[in-house]
């Protein structure tokens, strides 16, 4: 992994220090970020690193510290390490990044200033929030520095795609354990506590906040409650969960049913089919706007074949009836964030690539490249809200609305992997169905 690590390091500085020579800049600072506290109380927020910090130094955890990059030199580490005795303090500086950088180690945050006063010059480049400000290091996030980052942080290192693939590692074995737990009619919270507990993780140190949905709840997109009581009957379970890796995350969807609910259960497979079909079509130099205009047509099919809507394919997808069932896009860039930026620039210079037409929720508008990492994400929902408006729209007469009353019980399905784009036409790799196949 050393090896891995200096080379991506070796990788970030010539791409930062050809993005200063580009934009006009001779030095860049990046802030890991500050503790943010609730209005009026001594509480803080939970923690969230400046991405650009992450992506230098395995340190997602780490407030009040500095990165700078000068061309020719060791990036200087400007690390924040206070003594304290209210909290367990950030340990001494270790691992394979200590060697690599030049460290400066400081006891209060403002000690950032002194330690980077030679860097600031009217040249520099800040990359923060504007609450991590200090005298003389005030954030100017230059726009043309930053659209060469966020373009090229689209394509992953080896030692990027390392810590994604530990990642799904550790979100397979907790996928299977919210499984167990919902055959066995367990709560939304008490599978949401069974998933913190085989992954390792807490609420806390999670990518993002699991979305845990029993029965109907899987219609609700982007789910946020867990409910502790358990339900009178446990007929179907949506689970879009992932794990994180220093920094880097995974984002994983199952959707399960109990048995003697045969139809949703041939739902499910049919879903699964289409999803693997669509993971097929990740591959260099397509435009995945057209995976996500596929998944339409591939939902459409899954609708005709059930029985759920009498319409051909092409039309179905023509005259909008799919995006009832469907509403959002097809996946996402991965990486160090969740949803992780660049995903509808035109250019390493900027720009949009526009969504198409009608699908305003896509998150990636870019052509594949060899080294990104998105999700492949289909869905097929039974929402209340977007089917009264299909029950007023010219197509409802040829909706099975007695099917779709039986369906809607169960909520909906999504199936999401996390897949890697290879070079030269190759079959991609998915990382989520890898870590499933290691557990056996």
């Amino acid at each position: 992994m050393t090896s891995l690590y200096l080379d991506h390091l070796a990788t970030l500085r010539r791409q930062a220090e050809a993005a200063l020579e580009r934009s006009g800049h001779d030095a860049l600072l990046i802030a890991s970020g500050i503790e943010k506290y609730a209005f009026l109380d001594d509480r803080p927020y939970l923690f969230q690193p400046n991405p650009h910090f992450k992506h230098w130094l395995p340190l997602p955890q780490h407030p009040h510290c500095w990165l700078a990059v000068r061309p020719g030199r060791k990036p200087r580490v400007v690390y924040y390490q206070p003594d304290d005795y209210w909290h367990v303090p950030p340990s001494a500086p270790g691992g394979e990044w200590v060697e690599a950088v030049e460290l400066v180690v400081i006891r209060e945050p403002e000690d950032a200033a002194q330690a980077l006063a030679d860097l600031v010059t009217p040249r520099a480049a800040i990359l923060a929030e504007a609450d991590a400000a200090l005298p003389g290091l005030v954030p100017n996030n230059p726009e043309a520095l930053l659209n060469l980052l966020h373009w090229a942080r689209g394509v992953k290192t080896p030692y990027e795609l390392a810590q994604l693939r530990a990642a799904s590692r550790r979100a397979a074995p907790a996928h299977i354990a919210a499984r167990e737990a919902f055959l066995a009619g367990a709560s939304e919270a008490e599978i949401h506590r069974a998933y913190l507990v085989a992954s390792g993780h807490t609420d806390r140190d999670l990518p993002y906040g699991n979305i845990v949905g029993l029965n109907e709840h899987a219609a609700v997109l982007h789910y946020q409650y867990q409910d502790q009581a358990r339900p009178a009957e446990s007929r179907s379970f949506l689970i879009d969960a992932g794990a994180q890796v220093n920094g880097y995350a995974s984002d994983i969807t199952r959707t399960w049913v109990a048995s003697g609910h045969a139809e949703f259960a041939d739902l499910i497979a049919a879903m699964e089919g289409a999803q693997l079909g669509l993971v097929d079509e990740v591959r260099e130099g397509v435009d995945y706007r057209d995976i996500h205009l596929s998944a339409h047509r591939r939902t459409a099919r899954v609708l005709r074949e059930a029985g759920i809507v009498a319409m051909g394919e092409e039309a179905m997808v023509a005259e909008g009836v799919t995006k009832p069932f469907f509403p959002h896009g097809i996946g996402h860039l991965l990486g160090l964030q969740v949803h992780d930026v660049g995903g509808f620039m035109a250019s390493e210079t900027g720009g949009v690539a526009d969504k198409p037409e009608g699908h305003r929720y896509l998150r990636l508008t870019r052509p594949l490249q060899a080294g990104m990492v998105v999700t492949i994400e289909p869905g097929l929902y039974f929402i209340p809200t977007l089917l009264k408006q299909l029950r007023a729209s010219p197509q409802a007469a040829l909706v099975d609305w007695a099917r779709v009353e039986r369906l809607a019980r169960y909520g909906g399905i999504r199936i999401e992997d996390d897949v890697v784009c290879r070079a030269g036409g190759e079959a991609p790799e998915n990382l989520t169905r890898d870590a499933f196949a290691a557990l056996g």
